[in-house]
């Protein structure tokens, strides 16, 4: 048995603090103008009362100090703002209050009508005076004295004790006490991170398929040709798959062919060629002077440029000459190409975390993020984190945000629950979710509840997609038309980030592969593709009213007020999301089945937007345009998705 160490004779407890990630070992994460609300248990032996602070500072200011309240059965709470993105620190410091204890003794005197015993008053005055001594204003410690001089005897109690209430409500004096904070740091951490890393809306397109001449490769000139349009749908982040020169060594033809065609461009995944390699460009795209142009004019249009940060090569990459060290090699000599049975990608060669050159490579593969950084790029969706060591992006996440906080990450890892939460609390400010798969009501609800309703909120955020180049799900495949306006709206609105694979979803190609269930058939991984941007059943008037709905409601920038409603009918999904105070309320309603007309009664809590419980209200519709007055708690809503699949209600008083 370990032997306790030894303490002073403090006798205030704390613990049960929240929010905190494994002990405080890694950060609890806000945005920038969030306030981080803590709580604690807070007790000590016997009856005495005590008193207890919140200490937070930013970086390596001075610590400041929040008041914490009492809120029953010894638990206590307070709250501060974060204003600056970086890193905060808070901790808890309580004690006895001799003060309070006493002023606790005198009321028991009264309530009892009992006749106050001097010696109880004296002890009060010596409190009073001992206290006058440490406080700094000399103002306040003369007018503290001055009470002690005028009420020395209890002749007039009720008067002396009003009189001293006044004074003690600017009396703050802690006494050198414990504070709460994890072995071997002055704090529990937290990282602030802007309000793009939880609010984003991400629209993924490839490159070399934005040319207007099918067949030909595009440019960056052809991006910057696109950047209008996505930004007119109401996008913040054009995500671009790699940008790099491809590998012509095993490279894979159309459909993931072992064989590729003469013309075939492989690829982009497989990182590295006689180009250059991760801090190169495809020749194809154009030059750093065209990148840098794309950067600076999709920033004049309110767009950031996101790349993808896949950290694997070709076998014709620079690297796997210059440092044959990073990579796996195998008995026969040759290079590990990487593979997840029965899937082989024999034109792509993964790192060795484990070898004994980690350093150098650890290193380089900072050297490429800080290398784009450079280039303007602040969003990185980072391909198969889960599949690298941990501990190499706790170490790089942390070296990169230190550097520059507004930097967000993507974490496409789409793997086990746990993995995926311990890459959130080591610094991916975003992540893929398991919301491609889940289709019913009863479904969406108990994930969504899963990660906002627990403590996952406080380190993970999710990004919905309903498609990826990799994944087209069986939803999309047989829903029809409803089916990507009812993903859209629920992707769009569950979660306060969101994306889509651009130009596939809009335009609603479902055609699956022949050989893997939920693949694009003639996947754009392996081919130049070419797009009818305007084509007039496209998707992209949903999309822009689906995004300016985003940008106009706050309520939708976090996903913490999200709360999901009684309605009769299990094929309808009714939630909302609101700003404090109730300043901005938004109400969701989605028809999950996808083929018949459903409707039913819904039951909301309407008093808690300041409604009074028979009151009219306006519910208008982003989707259709349409305004309807309902009244009180229960309404009823009709839902076809032949028309529409899914209401987008801003909720607002009758004038």
């Amino acid at each position: 048995m370990q032997a306790l160490r030894s303490r002073e004779p403090h006798r205030v407890v704390i613990s049960r603090v929240y929010p905190v990630i494994d002990g405080g070992r890694y950060p609890v994460k806000r945005v920038v103008g969030e306030s981080l609300e803590v709580e604690a248990s807070i007790f000590a032996d016997g009856h005495d009362r005590i008193s207890a602070v919140l200490e937070w500072r930013y970086q390596e200011e001075p610590w400041q100090q929040v008041p914490m309240i009492p809120l029953g059965n010894d638990r206590w709470r307070a709250r501060f703002d974060v204003m600056a993105t970086g890193q905060f620190s808070y901790r808890i410091r309580g004690w006895v209050d001799p003060y309070r204890t006493w002023r606790a003794h005198v009321d028991s005197f009264l309530m009892a009508e009992m006749k106050l015993a001097g010696v109880v008053w004296m002890e009060g005055i010596r409190e009073v005076l001992e206290m006058a001594q440490k406080v700094p204003s000399q103002k306040l410690s003369r007018s503290l004295r001055e009470w002690t001089d005028r009420f020395a005897e209890p002749n007039e109690v009720a008067l002396a004790l009003e009189q001293l209430d006044a004074l003690m409500k600017d009396v703050v004096v802690i006494p050198h006490a414990p504070t709460e904070v994890p072995d071997g740091q002055p704090g529990f951490p937290v990282w602030v991170d802007p309000l793009d890393a939880q609010f984003t809306t991400w629209y993924e397109f490839f490159p070399r398929s934005a040319g207007v001449v099918p067949g030909i490769h595009g440019t960056f000139a052809d991006v910057r040709a696109r950047l209008p349009y996505v930004a007119d749908l109401g996008f913040s982040v054009v995500y671009l798959p790699p940008i790099h020169p491809i590998g012509e060594s095993f490279r894979k033809g159309r459909r993931n062919a072992r064989q590729a065609a003469p013309h075939d461009p492989g690829s982009p995944w497989a990182i590295g060629g006689k180009a250059g390699g991760h801090m190169a460009i495809h020749p194809a795209l154009g030059t750093f002077e065209d990148f840098d142009a794309l950067v600076r004019e999709a920033r004049d249009r309110g767009l950031f440029i996101a790349l993808d940060l896949a950290f694997q090569c070709s076998p014709d990459h620079p690297w796997v000459e210059e440092h044959p060290e990073w990579f796996r090699i195998r008995a026969d000599g040759s290079i590990q190409f990487a593979e997840n049975p029965p899937k082989k990608y024999e034109d792509i060669v993964p790192f060795n975390f484990e070898s004994e050159a980690w350093p150098s490579l650890w290193e380089a593969l900072y050297g490429v993020v800080e290398f784009w950084i450079a280039h303007g790029v602040r969003y990185f969706r980072v391909d198969n984190p889960h599949t690298k060591s941990l501990y190499f992006w706790e170490w790089l996440l942390q070296k990169v945000k230190m550097a520059h906080p507004d930097v967000v990450f993507l974490a496409e890892a789409f793997t086990r629950p746990a993995v995926m939460q311990h890459l959130a609390k080591v610094g991916f400010s975003q992540s893929y979710t398991y919301f491609t798969w889940r289709n019913s009501a009863r479904e969406l609800r108990h994930y969504v509840e899963e990660l906002v309703a627990s403590p996952e909120v406080d380190y993970f955020r999710p990004s919905f997609w309903p498609n990826t180049p990799d994944i087209l799900p069986e939803s999309l495949q047989v829903g029809g038309r409803a089916a990507f306006i009812a993903r859209l709206a629920l992707a769009a609105t569950l979660s306060a980030s969101y994306g889509i694979y651009g130009p596939l979803f809009e335009l609603m190609v479902k055609t699956p592969s022949p050989n893997q269930k939920e693949e694009y058939d003639d996947s754009e991984k392996y081919r130049i593709a070419h797009w009818d941007w305007d084509r007039p059943d496209s998707l992209s008037p949903w999309i822009t009213r689906v995004n300016q709905f985003r940008r106009e409601h706050p309520a939708l920038w976090s996903n913490r007020t999200i709360q999901f409603h009684p309605v009769d009918n299990d094929q309808l999904l009714v939630y909302s999301k609101v700003t404090p105070g109730a300043t901005d309320v938004v109400l969701m309603v989605v028809n999950m089945d996808l083929r018949y007309r459903q409707s039913g009664f819904l039951t909301l809590p309407v008093q808690d937007w300041g409604l009074a419980p028979d009151e009219d209200f306006i519910v208008s519709d982003a989707l259709s345009g349409s305004s309807y007055v309902w009244h009180g708690s229960r309404n009823y809503v009709e839902l076809d998705p032949a028309r529409l699949p899914a209401h987008l209600f801003h909720v607002k008083r009758k004038i």
